[in-house]
C-alpha cells in the first residue's frame, strides 16, 4: 500500500521571550530531541522593552511545526511563538566576502560580479578587501560561486531575520493583556488553541 508523500518545507518559529540565561539551551534541546536540525538561529530585541525575539528557521512538516510551538510555549520565560511559511515572511541574511584586493584591481570581470550582485565594501587594505551583500541565501550562494576562481578567502553568513507580513506587532497583544481586569483567569497557551489568528499575528 503506498502512502502520500509529506510536504516539508522551511518554516520561521518566531517566540517572544524574557531575557533569561539558559532558555537558549532548554529551547535547543526541544529540537535535538526530536533530531530536527535547526538552519537558521538568531536572538535579538524586539520592538517591546525587555524582550528579546527568537527567529529559528527548520524545514519540517507544518503538524510537526505546530508541536514544536507549543512545546516552545510552554516554557515560562516565552510569552508567545508563531510560525509561518517564507511566503508569509520578509526575510534577509547578509554575508561578508574577503577577496585579494589586487584581484579586484587587476580583474574586471571581479568588480562588475561585486557590483552586480549589490556588493559594498567594508574593508579595504592592501591584502584584502571585505564585501557586504545582503539577500537571500540563494543569491549569497551565488555570490560564492561566482567568486571561488579569483581566490575568495573567507566566507561567513549571518542567521536569518524575518518580519512577518501579516503582523500588527506583539505589543498589540500584550496591551490587550494588560487592559484585562485583574480577576479574569487568563488560560495559559490559550492562544494555541486558535490557530487561524494568533499564527498569522
Amino acid at each position: 500500500m503506498s502512502t502520500e508523500p509529506v510536504d516539508r518545507q522551511e518554516y520561521n518559529i518566531t517566540a517572544y521571550t524574557e531575557n533569561q540565561v539558559g532558555l537558549l539551551n532548554r529551547i535547543a534541546i526541544i529540537f535535538s530531541r526530536r533530531k530536527i536540525n535547526i538552519e537558521s538561529l538568531n536572538v535579538s530585541p524586539s520592538e517591546i522593552e525587555g524582550i528579546h525575539r527568537f527567529n529559528i528557521v527548520i524545514v519540517e512538516t507544518e503538524e510537526v511545526v505546530e508541536k514544536l510551538a507549543k512545546q516552545i510555549e510552554k516554557q515560562v520565560e516565552v510569552l508567545k511563538v508563531y510560525y509561518n511559511t517564507n511566503a508569509d515572511v520578509i526575510w534577509q541574511e547578509m554575508a561578508l566576502y574577503k577577496v585579494p584586493t589586487d584581484v579586484i584591481a587587476e580583474k574586471v570581470l571581479v568588480e562588475r560580479l561585486l557590483r552586480e550582485n549589490g556588493a559594498r565594501a567594508v574593508v579595504i587594505r592592501k591584502d584584502y578587501t571585505v564585501f557586504e551583500t545582503t539577500g537571500h541565501r540563494e543569491e549569497t550562494d551565488s555570490l560564492i560561486k561566482a567568486l571561488q576562481p579569483y581566490g575568495l578567502i573567507e566566507f561567513v553568513r549571518s542567521a536569518r531575520i524575518a518580519i512577518i507580513k501579516a503582523s500588527d506587532g506583539f505589543h498589540h497583544k500584550l496591551k490587550d493583556f494588560e487592559r484585562r481586569e485583574p480577576s479574569e483567569e487568563v488560560a495559559e497557551n490559550e492562544f494555541l488553541n486558535d490557530r487561524e489568528q494568533v499564527f498569522t499575528m
